[in-house]
């Protein structure tokens, strides 16, 4: 059956595929993008594709923008929006950890809280969080975006129970490494503030930690995945893909528990 999409984030990378493809589905998707120029990049998309696609510019840390949800109806909010930065965690200015934590956690639940007032009224519909492996796991110098994908898992679940009351269902969809460039950028972010003279961290440690970004997978797998939970009516509440990393997730989690310091 048809569902009517609300989608964050979808101007590029894992969001944008999604978007055009459940739009190909035949559902009816309301897609927004952080700037003004990846609207009309996504719209020239949609047009040439033939899409029937509601897309306009929503930067999460607007409360202006956040506002325009207010005149939309959905039955399921996808929480994709998010940014990504690295950086060894003893020495990351806080002013990129704030920001971090301003789009991927505040702004994310300021964005999730007016999906659920709209469903909660309705008695039914659902919102997918966009987590991350990181979310589950603890990656050296990834620790920055690592602490907010924590902390969505917590808002996750919690809502999860809260909501469920209402009718109303909450997931969350864990990518693994894909090769979108998101994961790229950030470790090229890092570089603009680190200093080998200024800082402790190895930069040699560093890089070959980014080392593992040569390995990434095809995002159109993780894509077509999305495609097919996101308008589902029954899932599991986690879906992290691919299987082996849902598989090197529970191993990494079964050692921390056993880990002494």
């Amino acid at each position: 059956m048809s569902k009517t999409i609300f989608i964050t984030g979808a101007g590029s990378g894992l969001g944008r595929g999604t978007a055009i493809g459940l739009a190909k589905k035949g559902h009816r998707l309301i897609a927004t993008t952080e700037t003004t120029s990846q609207k009309t990049d996504l719209l020239r998309e949609a047009r040439d594709l033939g899409l029937d696609m509601e897309i306009f510019k929503l930067d999460i840390t607007n409360a202006r923008d956040r506002a325009q949800m207010e005149d939309y109806d959905f039955d399921i909010f996808v929480a994709n929006a998010a940014i990504n930065e690295g950086g060894p965690l003893a020495e990351v200015p806080m002013d990129r950890f704030r920001a971090l934590f301003e789009v991927n956690v505040f702004a994310t639940l300021e964005t999730a809280q007016i999906a659920a007032r709209k469903l909660v009224k309705k008695g039914s519909g659902k919102i997918v969080f966009l987590s991350s492996v990181a979310g589950l796991s603890a990656t050296p110098y990834v620790g920055p975006y690592t602490a907010t994908k924590h902390t969505v898992e917590a808002i996750a679940k919690t809502m999860q129970q809260e909501l469920k009351e209402f009718g109303v269902q909450v997931a969350t969809i864990n990518p693994g490494p894909y090769n979108t460039g998101f994961n790229d950028r950030s470790a090229e972010e890092k570089y603009k503030w680190f200093n080998e003279e200024q800082h402790f961290t190895k930069k040699e440690d560093m890089k070959e930690q980014e080392e593992s970004l040569k390995n990434q997978y095809d995002p159109q797998d993780m894509i077509d995945k999305m495609i097919e939970i996101i308008p589902a009516d029954n899932h599991k509440y986690r879906t992290t893909w691919p299987k082996e990393i849902e598989d090197k997730m529970k191993k990494d989690e079964q050692k921390r528990w056993e880990l002494e310091v």
